[in-house]
């Protein structure tokens, strides 16, 4: 037999031998591919059922609301408790759920809290389903990997929200974007969903391409060539995932046009994407006197915001140490915000080591969980109102601080710069700065201004905010959620 016949022979013993091989791999593949499938129709058949006995026992539609830190006090909790205002103010024949990991305190208390901190009063009490497994969600459990952590972790923490009770229609009201495609696939749910923060952005990667040290990309890693190679393709990888979950929403909602931009590219929904700006209590500020403040001794520079590492409080110090250095006259840095957890509290602590640190640490004060009438009197006392956070997807505390009539010292991006901090009919409404050392000479500039020029300021700025006000809110939340409401039967 020669070397041709031997190599023709040999060939086919091959191709019989994969044959052999793969037959009964296809085959398996085939019926574990009908298991899975009827594996999901069964459990949608099952979560159908639970939602057919309950709209029979209720007699009504249920909108449920993703929210596991409802008891917050953010402004995505402000959001929340507007949007359920509004729907009940609209709708009178619907249930209102929230789904909560908050189970230290009862759903009165959480409404409580909600009047308390953001003089919210719903019109009728709303259903509370407290979720058990919140950890999953939480950032300290995936020290490596965080966002792809946290986004399976919702997974979980979803099917235990949908197990619990399963609504008509679901709207994620927080961000975790791999529980929509739960709901509508699994659940046989309308699913919607209110943006205040991509999970993943272009500038994100933009960060870690360029090899920048932020808080979310640390030294170690910006500084090493194969670590940042990695997380790009991490990032982008990530990216794709985030994408198809969040193109199953039917209804996206946006709280500003620098997230718009960052959802469209991301999931591809422009014909279902919409900008509905998140209401500012823009009315409960107006109230404050607009005086002149040219004669004041001692003079107060506020900070509204969540003590997230993200807020960057670190440079508002370092800021002010700054301004201190170079004028030692009364002045003084209130740090106002909420803490969700341990996490944050230790970041507080943080916080003041750096100031005894700086030698700063009897000019600046901090005041966590305030209620709303202590927050309204030290803003009625401030100058200036301080915001630090790098593309803050929004920024209610920056409205605030200009409907009570401060000078507003806002971050060069984000919402501030493209929405918030804007001329007003060719008015000058705050001033916007990127580093240490722009704050400070930001923070001098606006001390030195004859006081008419500080008032014109102030006034523009009030007068801007109306376009925040939670009136605006519910117009056009109401009129985005016209067409899944829609569909709910009644």
């Amino acid at each position: 037999m020669s070397a041709h016949d031997q190599l023709a022979l040999c060939l086919c013993e091959i191709t019989r031998l994969l044959w052999m091989l793969l037959l009964p791999l296809g085959v398996l593949c085939v019926l574990l591919i009908t298991v899975l499938v009827l594996l999901v129709l069964a459990i949608r058949f099952w979560l159908q059922s639970l939602r057919n006995a309950r709209r029979a026992r209720d007699g009504r539609p249920t909108v449920a609301f993703f929210h596991p830190y409802c008891n917050a006090g953010g402004g995505g909790e402000r959001v929340l408790w507007c949007a359920i205002r509004s729907l009940q103010n609209r709708y009178a024949d619907i249930n209102l759920v929230v789904y909560t990991g908050d189970l230290g305190v009862t759903g009165q208390q959480i409404l409580e809290g909600a009047r308390h901190r953001f003089n919210i009063v719903l019109p009728r009490p709303v259903q509370f389903v407290f979720l058990r497994h919140r950890l999953l969600v939480e950032p300290g459990l995936f020290p490596h990997f965080t966002l792809l952590g946290q986004s399976v972790g919702s997974i979980f923490l979803g099917w235990e929200a949908l197990t619990e009770f399963v609504p008509d229609l679901y709207i994620d009201s927080m961000g975790y974007a791999f529980t929509l495609p739960l709901f509508r696939y699994l659940g046989g749910c309308s699913v919607g969903s209110y943006v205040h923060y991509p999970t993943i952005s272009t500038d994100m990667l933009s960060v870690v391409r360029e090899r920048n040290p932020r808080f979310n990309n640390p030294d170690h890693i910006s500084n090493s060539l194969f670590l940042s190679a990695f997380k790009v393709v991490y990032y982008c990888f990530f990216a794709l995932l985030y994408g198809m979950a969040g193109s199953c929403s039917d209804l996206i909602m946006v709280n500003s046009s620098w997230t718009l931009d960052h959802i469209i590219s991301l999931w591809h929904s422009p014909n279902r994407t919409s900008v509905v700006y998140p209401p500012c209590d823009v009315s409960a500020f107006l109230d404050i006197p607009l005086e002149d403040d040219g004669d004041r001794k001692c003079r107060s520079i506020v900070s509204i915001g969540q003590f997230r590492p993200e807020k960057d409080h670190r440079l508002q110090i370092r800021a002010f140490k700054k301004v201190l250095d170079r004028r030692r006259e009364g002045l003084k840095l209130v740090l106002i915000g909420g803490c969700r957890n341990q996490e944050d509290e230790d970041r507080v602590l943080m916080l003041r080591g750096l100031c005894q640190q700086l030698g700063v640490a009897d000019r600046v004060e901090f005041k966590l969980n305030v209620p709303f009438e202590e927050l309204k009197r030290e803003m009625g006392e401030a100058t200036i109102g301080l915001h630090t956070m790098w593309n803050e997807h929004f920024g209610i505390g920056v409205v605030e601080c200009m409907a009570a009539g401060k000078v507003i010292l806002a971050h060069k991006s984000g919402g501030p710069k493209l929405d918030i901090v804007v001329p007003f009919e060719g008015g000058q409404t705050g001033f916007l700065a990127d580093d240490e050392d722009s704050y400070a000479n930001a923070i001098e500039q606006i001390l030195a201004l004859p006081s008419a020029s500080r008032m014109q300021i102030r006034r523009n700025a009030r007068q801007s905010v109306a376009r925040f006000s939670d009136q605006e809110f519910e117009a056009c939340f109401l009129a985005a959620m016209e067409p899944l409401m829609g569909t709910l039967e009644r």
